[in-house]
């Protein structure tokens, strides 16, 4: 039971997740015109936010879906359009926009939280489904007898 705290039920983390460029292409077949090292390098990036060796994650299908929905953020993010068009260089929401002589503001608040990945609905949806992760569970410590003089 190494590892996990008392009173829970032993689950072992699982097991690292490895890329499947088809399968990510079968879940998310907008990102097809996407090649192979190009997924690779955006999943590898996703492993930035989401870890994936001794994730709490307890489920492979899950920790596999998480790191696909990821990957599929940061390619929406970061990957040229299928028409070779550079992606768009905003960052954050986008807080006003006219039509006349085009102006576009956005605008990305000092503590991010979730507003990096509600820019896409991949990362919208990766936040909404691990938001049970990162809730804090407390687990009470041993309670201490600490007296500086015996026999008091």
């Amino acid at each position: 039971m190494s590892g996990f705290a008392p009173g829970y039920p032993p689950c072992p983390p699982s097991p690292p997740v490895t890329f499947n460029y088809d399968n990510w292409v079968a879940m998310y077949p907008e990102f097809s015109y996407i090649g192979i090292a190009q997924a690779q390098g955006y999943f590898n990036q996703a492993e930035l936010y989401c870890r994936n060796c001794l994730n709490i994650v307890c489920n492979v299908n899950s920790l596999t879906m998480f790191l696909y929905t990821l990957t599929a953020h940061i390619a929406s993010l970061f990957a040229p359009a299928a028409n070779g068009q550079a992606s768009s260089p905003l960052v954050g929401r986008i807080a006003n926009a006219s039509e006349g002589s085009v102006s576009v503001a956005t605008e990305y608040p000092a503590v991010p939280a979730a507003t990096w990945y509600v820019q896409t609905k991949y990362g919208a949806a990766f936040w909404e489904a691990t938001k049970g992760y990162r809730t804090m569970r407390y687990i009470p410590g041993i309670t201490r007898n600490m007296q500086p003089w015996p026999y008091q």
